[in-house]
């Protein structure tokens, strides 16, 4: 084939089509997030074998070891765990408001019509497993754990969607998505209104000031990605001291982040073809000069991107690989024995998931059709609603983090075990709903 006939078959090729622009951030997504579900997996397994072994003393005992640091009078020192859980699970909290940001103006969350029945569902998969909690454990000391049911956790649903494969309806996948985003939200605000206490206002105006600088900062064009991240530590600093929990200051910003590229892609266009003739053979004008010229291409062309889609995609792989098996390494570790499995905490949390999940999710997804809120996807039936509502009933990164702020002690294992079983339970039956309930495409 000659030169000409390349460059013309080349030509010939099909254009992207617009819905590839919203499909491949997802479908990069959902290959991250389930290959990343196997590491997690391995993880809480890995946690449990040494929690429940000879080792057990040593492993349990290496995450209270305490670091941090002095300052004069001012001293900063917290276990191994508490810097995970609150300064390492930032990074998580942060890609969780880019993709409630990014659901917000460009998915299924941007108008009322199509995010009316994720919402409901989340709403649903929150309230019943709350109150099913909180009936079980009304006159309870650890009635404080109330929020550990209603969370559910991305990773693993959508994990055991990629198991299920093509049988799962593409409005069903989206469905769950949105619906575990909208229910992430739901969670920030209860872990800022439930599980946060002795506010420190000199510190929260901290926050309210380091805030404020990234918005100012941005209106008047300040592109340095450093200035951004100092001012990230000043808001993390006050969140931290003021008694509101820590991993807020990731959420708010991953929404304050932009959507838009800080330079336009016209701009980029023009670069390009001012060094064009030199990438198509004419001799550049000397060494310096190229550099500075490939420098500005490659500088303009990273900035096109938008900083949302840009660190969505370069945190997504150390999130879901390193953060999230850290955090589970941390915090899953629980002495396993017929105490705690059959605590009365353990019996609250394994409920609120595996049976107040899915009647809630179901429940609130059919008041909202009836009524005319919102409307049910033609390829979608009851039945597979109930069996995502199941899956749904997997809570544990979140789950696992409230119970951290929510309890203690032997409640805070019982709190533990109970998000295994139930999350467990709620994979192995809603996972089997949906083989029952959805036929196979020929």
């Amino acid at each position: 084939m000659e030169t000409s006939d390349i460059k013309n078959s080349g030509q010939s090729q099909p254009s992207r089509a617009p819905i590839d622009i919203l499909m491949d951030p997802l479908q990069r997504f959902l290959h991250v997030e389930s290959a990343s579900g196997i590491v997690l997996l391995l993880a809480t397994i890995t946690a449990l074998i040494l929690a429940n072994s000879p080792w057990s003393e040593g492993f349990l005992a290496f995450w209270k070891t305490r670091i941090g640091f002095a300052i004069g009078s001012f001293e900063m020192k917290h276990s191994l765990q508490h810097w995970i859980n609150d300064l390492l699970m930032v990074v998580f909290f942060f890609v969780i408001g880019l993709e409630v940001k990014r659901e917000i103006v460009s998915g299924e969350l941007r108008n009322l019509k199509s995010a009316a029945l994720p919402i409901f569902a989340a709403l649903g998969g929150m309230f019943v497993p709350a109150m099913i909690y909180l009936f079980l454990q009304a006159d309870s000391p650890a009635a404080k754990g109330w929020g550990i049911p209603m969370a559910t956790d991305i990773a693993f649903v959508v994990g055991s969607l990629a198991i299920l494969g093509s049988r799962i309806p593409g409005s069903l996948r989206i469905l769950l998505l949105s619906l575990a985003i909208a229910d992430d939200i739901g969670a920030i605000l209860v872990i800022a209104i439930g599980y946060s206490d002795n506010l420190q206002l000199n510190f929260l105006l901290l926050s309210l000031g380091g805030l404020l600088g990234f918005i100012g900062f941005y209106k008047i064009g300040v592109r340095n990605i450093p200035v951004y991240f100092l001012l990230a530590a000043v808001v993390w600093f006050g969140f931290h001291e003021s008694g509101v929990h820590a991993t807020i200051a990731g959420v708010i910003i991953g929404l304050l982040t932009p959507t838009k590229g800080w330079i336009t892609e016209s701009r980029l266009q023009t670069i390009v073809q001012n060094i064009q003739h030199f990438l198509q053979g004419e001799k550049w004008p000397g060494s310096k000069e190229r550099y500075h010229l490939l420098r500005e291409m490659e500088r303009t062309t990273r900035k096109t991107v938008s900083p949302l889609e840009r660190f969505e995609s370069d945190l997504h792989p150390w999130v879901g690989f390193i953060i999230m098996p850290i955090f589970a390494l941390a915090n899953v570790g629980v002495v396993i024995n017929s105490s705690v499995i059959f605590n009365p905490v353990a019996m609250a949390v394994t409920l609120g998931l595996f049976i107040g999940k899915p009647i809630g999710i179901t429940l609130f997804s059919w008041l909202a059709v009836k009524v005319g809120l919102a409307s049910l996807p033609s390829d979608l039936s009851w039945p597979a609603v109930l069996g995502g509502g199941s899956l749904a009933g997997i809570g544990f990164t979140m789950a696992l983090f409230i119970a951290s702020l929510a309890l203690q002690g032997t409640a805070l294992d019982a709190a533990k075990a109970g998000i295994l079983i139930g999350s467990f339970l709620s994979a192995l039956v809603g996972s089997a709903m949906l083989l029952i309930f959805l036929k196979k495409p020929q």
